[in-house]
């Protein structure tokens, strides 16, 4: 039959359109009083109908995979051991699968030795050319990119103010556990841990090493006392860590 969906598609505006009211009678007043912020009460789960969201003042919450212009993860600046370090290796694959190419990537080198250092000394993005595919952050090994939020970056100045820098680009990891929790979390069992991939290799093979020094001890402590004596001193030593 020609016009059914021109007819469904007006029964659900004006289903949208009576949920306007239907709403507004069921919160009464407090819906839009200045009072309080009521912006969670229209824009919850349980909001029905039409609403008008007042920009700037008021903004749509984002889910959290929405993807915008890639950041840069580096430690907090609380970190213990490597504060405001960056995580990216300067391997180059998110500047190789990135379908515009506005990624462009300067890695760092010793300045004595010329051998190449896995940090970037200079990381740039062309916001103007980014798709926000999200390929980068993809297909990162060390999960040193991710996609902001941050959807307000408009400006009088295309020729350097939409060329991010290092600088600019680099977000502390508790910004990514703050917009992406749910993923921060998924990407932490995934690695091991909130650190770095590199940090948590290097622990667990300095782990390993211990263990395996601590197993080599007790095997010639063994040799040398014999099975009897040697769980007599065991009984001992936990007696008094005890």
């Amino acid at each position: 039959m020609y016009g059914r969906g021109i007819f469904k598609g007006l029964v659900v505006t004006f289903k949208h359109f009576i949920n306007t009211y239907v709403d507004d009678l069921r919160y009464g007043w407090r819906k839009y009083s200045k009072d309080s912020d009521n912006f969670q009460v229209r824009q919850g789960p349980k909001s029905q109908g039409a609403f008008t969201v007042l920009y700037p003042d008021e903004k749509v919450a984002v889910p959290e995979r929405f993807r915008f212009v890639p950041f840069l993860v580096v430690e907090d600046q609380d970190h213990p051991e490597r504060p405001d370090h960056i995580w990216c290796t300067s391997c180059g694959i998110c500047a190789k699968v990135c379908p515009p190419q506005c990624i462009w990537i300067v890695r760092s080198e010793d300045p004595v030795t010329k051998r190449p250092i896995p940090e970037p000394e200079a990381f740039f993005i062309d916001i103007d050319i980014c798709m926000n595919c999200g390929y980068c952050a993809e297909f990162c090994p060390f999960d040193a990119i991710k996609m902001d939020h941050d959807y307000e970056l408009a400006s009088y100045d295309r020729t350097t103010a939409h060329i991010h820098d290092k600088e600019r680009l680099s977000k502390p990891v508790s910004y990514w556990k703050r917009i992406a929790p749910t993923t921060a979390y998924e990407e932490m069992e995934a690695r091991g841990g909130w650190e770095h991939t590199d940090v948590i290799k290097a622990k667990k093979k300095q782990a390993d090493a211990e263990a395996k020094k601590t197993l080599s001890n007790f095997l010639v402590m063994q040799r040398k006392l014999g099975r009897s004596d040697l769980i007599e001193t065991i009984r001992n030593a936990e007696e008094l860590e005890w």
